[in-house]
């Protein structure tokens, strides 16, 4: 199988070992990483290969446009995503330090590693179920298991119940009540219409009740607020 090229720059191993490189020479602190000033000179280093036909392994380009892009986030009225991003790449300067420093101790023991090799010991897993349970827990389970047949079931008759108490009036109901209370000529004021409504479905009823009227001219509301017929309507 085919493997990528790996490429060594001077004595960096990739993007991150120059970064931390850069960050020890000028006494940074990882947890603060002032993004300019590492930006600044990791291109110079860049350039600097650049000048000597030196071939730069994408890995390097890559973290470039990366500052770059850290940069350009920080110059932003709310820099929330560029201190995001400075976190995450103090976090994997961290992790590949600390990776480094392992390396370095291991490094020391490669003497006596071949002989604490050997192969693994076959272990047969054991299947056995070892946890108790409740009983309400496990009749709790089952039925989580067969709620899909249960979703089939018809609510209770509890959740109708608020339903079929509230009593549904009709608009035309109140159309008789309201041409009742203004015939033979009688006026009626718009608010005492409303204060003999029993509840809010009563109310509104009525209220589009008057709509209707106003609108077939079958009734009239004058600048007094008083509800009256309109004439040659009494004797229809």
């Amino acid at each position: 199988m085919e493997q990528g090229l790996s490429f060594k720059l001077e004595v960096f191993e990739g993007p991150l070992d120059l970064l931390l490189h850069l960050i020890a020479k000028n006494k940074l602190n990882i947890y603060d990483i002032s993004i300019c000033d590492l930006l600044e000179q990791y291109m110079e280093h860049i350039h600097a290969w650049q000048e000597q036909n030196m071939e730069i392994a994408s890995e390097f380009l890559e973290m470039a446009s990366r500052l770059v892009y850290i940069k350009s986030a920080s110059l932003l009225p709310k820099p929330e995503e560029a201190e995001q991003l400075t976190d995450q790449l103090a976090g994997e300067l961290l992790e590949y330090q600390t990776c480094r420093q392992l390396a370095a101790i291991l490094a020391q023991r490669t003497e006596g590693f071949d002989r604490m090799v050997r192969e693994p010991a076959k272990v047969e897993p054991d299947q056995t179920y070892l946890l108790t349970h409740e009983p309400p827990l496990l009749v709790h389970y089952y039925l989580a298991a067969v709620g899909r047949g249960l979703r089939r079931l018809p609510p209770p008759e509890t959740h109708f119940t608020p339903l079929v108490k509230k009593t549904v009036i009709s608009v035309s109901s109140r159309i008789v009540y309201v041409l009742r209370h203004l015939f033979g000529g009688k006026k009626m004021h718009l608010k005492s219409l409303f204060s003999r409504s029993h509840g809010r479905s009563e109310s509104v009823a009525t209220f589009l009740a008057v709509l209707e009227l106003i609108r077939e001219r079958r009734i009239y509301l004058d600048d007094q607020e008083q509800l009256a017929m309109v004439e040659g309507e009494e004797n229809q």
